[in-house]
């Protein structure tokens, strides 16, 4: 088959219209076009009043290598690559070790399920519960301000991903198609179809739910095992090289090759290998706010007349602005249609994230509005990141009032510099609920400096972003791990054989997908490293 990118189409197109377009763009006759597929669609809105579709096609022709030949100067045409998955190695008959897995997020749900495809019988921990008994605990603190350590947004079956956009798109190079076969496996598991071909894909949490259950039923099948509720309180390490580990009821499991897939909030895990002596280093993250304004006012800005057309949805938005004082203020995870949420995993803090369902049809939008950091920021030692983000998170915890409230202000009184007393037009999401203050104490002088230069900056862009009535939400500051726990060639630690870090917690990924192909990478060494391959 042959690739076609960059087509382009008017928005409201007639079926009939892209069959068409692919004979003319390959200088066909209709009857050498065999077939075709679409592969990735997307849409270009730089101009909102001629807004356009962008295809990437594969196609089946009569006479394939003529019609490349034509074009083999043209980079918008080529053979369609193969994008199946090949699995490394197979698990010899009667294997001596079983691989363990550290956390049940996206990367250790991939790292667990290439393993058990190919045949190693992964032991899975999991500190948090199942994912239905985790939503509800995590609904206990949004209704209720009862508050689980070990069940919550970022404790449980699939990891904080679960509770977030479910956006299943990433920057990253992924040469070996291994995104694909992460977009094929949530199919499989009940995802809709779309998602293997539009440009920005996303599940939602209620659909992650019950795919989550089902690709943990395939692990399982396959030999895999989930131990829920057990949480690892030691390693063994012997000689530099991991031995086992030891969980939280005393019992100790022998393992020469364990993945470290904890996600960026395990900071009694992070803790306790700094403590063994595995090698970590504090890495940048960033800090800042939610912001919300209507979804309407952000649909108007990016897509004009053609806000709310069905094949543009909500409308999303990315943002960055280089301040006067060397900061770089930058929107993060932006979730449209969605809600803030309470996402802290430890009590008497205060943690902001977003989270949108499927529809993504609630009133607001809302972002992430943070501040780059680095190490320079947090010095002393490797985990001092850590104490940072619980110096800022208790901070919020008592601005709120103590309750689990988040503080917030509005935009007009934090670009002001007074206390917000009363809400405006912008209803906030947050549950279990917002208390208004004044927010300039939450965050770092220098942060509230460069998000009080970015805002008017982002209102040049996006017309109403500065909006008196916009409200802030704090404090955002899980952005990404404030650790990195350094591996080699071999996705192994840098001194402890054995012991794989991996995904967003070790400072690899960032995101859903980024952390499942992370997952399927640290796996493809494991089963190398057991079957012989890597010594």
């Amino acid at each position: 088959m042959l690739r076609i990118t960059e087509l382009k189409l008017p928005l409201d197109h007639p079926e009939n219209l892209l069959k068409s377009a692919i004979t003319q763009r390959l200088d066909i006759n209709a009857e050498a076009l065999k077939s075709y597929t679409i592969f990735r669609r997307g849409y270009d809105a730089r101009k909102r009043d001629n807004i356009k579709l962008i295809y990437t096609l594969d196609v089946e022709l009569v006479n394939e290598s003529a019609v490349l030949s034509r074009f083999h100067d043209d980079p918008h045409i080529s053979l369609t690559p193969d994008t199946r998955y090949q699995y490394v190695a197979q698990a010899p008959r009667d294997p001596t070790t079983r691989p363990v897995v550290i956390g049940f997020g996206p990367c250790g749900l991939f790292a667990g399920l290439l393993l058990a495809e190919m045949g190693f019988h992964p032991i899975i921990i999991e500190r948090g519960k199942p994912v239905r008994e985790r939503t509800k605990d995590t609904f206990g603190l949004w209704r209720r301000r009862e508050f689980n350590p070990e069940s919550n947004v970022q404790f449980g079956e699939g990891g904080a991903g679960t509770f977030s956009d479910g956006k299943l798109h990433t920057q990253i190079k992924d040469p070996h198609h291994y995104g694909r076969k992460v977009l094929t496996e949530f199919v499989k598991a009940g995802a809709p179809p779309e998602i293997l071909y539009v440009s920005k894909p996303h599940i939602g949490t209620f659909r992650l739910v019950s795919m989550i259950e089902e690709m943990r039923g395939t692990i399982e099948a396959l030999g895999g095992e989930i131990r829920f509720e057990s949480r690892v309180e030691d390693v063994l390490i012997e000689n530099g090289a991991v031995r086992g580990v030891i969980l939280a009821n005393g019992e100790t499991i022998e393992a020469s090759h364990v993945v470290i897939a904890v996600g960026h909030s395990a900071r009694d895990t992070f803790e306790m290998l700094y403590e063994r002596g595995v090698y970590v280093e504090a890495k940048p993250f960033s800090i800042g706010f939610r912001i919300e304004h209507p979804q309407s006012l952000i649909d108007r800005c990016r897509f004009g007349n053609h806000a709310g057309h069905p094949m543009l949805g909500a409308a999303d938005y990315k943002l960055v602005h280089h301040c006067k004082n060397g900061r770089s203020v930058y929107s993060f995870c932006m979730c449209p249609g969605g809600t803030v949420v309470a996402a802290t995993s430890e009590p008497g803090h205060v943690v902001t994230n977003g989270m949108s369902q499927y529809s993504r049809n609630e009133r607001n939008a809302n972002s992430g509005i943070v501040v780059g950091i680095t190490p320079e920021d947090y010095p002393g030692h490797p985990l001092a990141g850590i104490d940072l983000q619980r110096e800022l998170e208790k901070r919020a915890f008592q601005l709120g009032g103590g309750t689990y409230d988040a503080p917030g202000q509005l935009a007009g009184d934090f670009l002001a510099g007074r206390a917000s007393t009363k809400l405006g037009s912008v209803m906030p999401s947050y549950t279990p609920g917002v208390r208004l203050c004044d927010l300039s104490p939450a965050l770092p002088a220098y942060a509230i400096e460069a998000i009080r230069e970015a805002l008017p900056a982002f209102d040049k862009l996006i017309p109403g972003f500065a909006m008196a009535d916009a409200v802030l939400t704090g404090v955002e500051t899980r952005t990404s791990s404030p650790v990195r726990i350094k591996r080699n060639e071999l996705y192994q630690s840098l001194n402890t054989r054995g012991l794989y870090p991996a995904g967003e917690g070790a400072g690899y990924a960032g995101g859903i997908m980024s952390a499942a192909i992370d997952g399927i990478k640290v796996a493809e060494a494991v089963a190398l490293s057991i079957a012989g391959s890597n010594k």
